[in-house]
């Protein structure tokens, strides 16, 4: 389930990519495909880096790269153990809402991204996580959940502030949110309840499969419902410092 729209940036050929907050692997994976990427993954949960791991051995065996290299680090969002414009890209989706110090953690990705280069930051949608909210409380309330809901013009402004451009918006994942609905609904452990079942089937087979008729029909929905709110922004690009000519 790919959230960012890497395809959009147009990185050159061995591009420097940062996935923070890498979760299991998806978006490191997609840019590892990129032209000779130099991609890195990043989070503190060491079972998530566990599953990005053996996700992106799984490209190395059946050559689903583009001839770049990847690494893994097990690092903090707020405390990031990179230097100042390490990266071309830096990728941040589904991160910020988890995070108490949002604000040094904005200020940490832009610190390590090159002047001139995109920061893509998705967060969860504000009304549909607001449902989320309302249907269940035990949502909001589980270890490492979200802590806030994002109004995505206030989210823009406050990622602004640490010196990076907005220029681009668009949703993801509208036929994932009936489902967060139901799970809200039905109980968030309740797994095995036919309606989950099926709908979580549904969505696997989707992933996996990616037929012509849903990927029209999330395209819909995406406006309407969709899930996630995905943000792009660009950090200017430095200006020359003029130089004196000797006398």
């Amino acid at each position: 389930m790919i959230t960012v729209d890497l395809h959009c940036l147009n990185l050159p050929a061995g591009s420097r990519i940062l996935d923070i907050g890498c979760g299991s692997g998806r978006h490191v994976a997609a840019a590892y495909a990129l032209d000779q990427a130099i991609v890195v993954g990043a989070d503190p949960d060491l079972g998530d880096l566990r599953q990005a791991r053996g996700r992106l051995c799984f490209h190395d065996q059946c050559g689903a790269h583009g001839n770049g290299c990847w690494a893994l680090s097990a690092a903090d969002i707020t405390r990031l153990p990179f230097a100042d414009g390490a990266f071309d890209l830096v990728i941040c989706s589904e991160v910020l809402e988890h995070i108490p110090d949002h604000r040094r953690a904005m200020a940490e990705i832009v610190r390590v991204l090159q002047p001139g280069a995109p920061l893509v930051v998705s967060v969860p949608r504000r009304w549909p996580e607001w449902i989320c909210w309302r249907l269940s409380p035990a949502y909001r309330r589980m270890p490492g959940g979200h802590v806030r809901i994002y109004d995505a013009h206030c989210l823009v402004r406050q990622v602004e502030a640490h010196g990076v451009r907005h220029w681009r918006t668009h949703f993801a994942h509208g036929l994932h949110t009936p489902f967060w609905w139901l799970k809200c609904l039905l109980g968030l452990e309740r797994d095995t309840l036919a309606p989950v079942r099926l709908y979580h089937r549904f969505l696997t087979w989707d992933i996996m499969q990616k037929p012509r008729l849903t990927r029209t029909l999330d395209r819909w929905l995406n406006p309407l419902c969709g899930k996630s709110v995905v943000l792009y922004f660009r950090k200017p690009a430095a200006v020359p410092t003029a130089t004196r000519e000797p006398t």
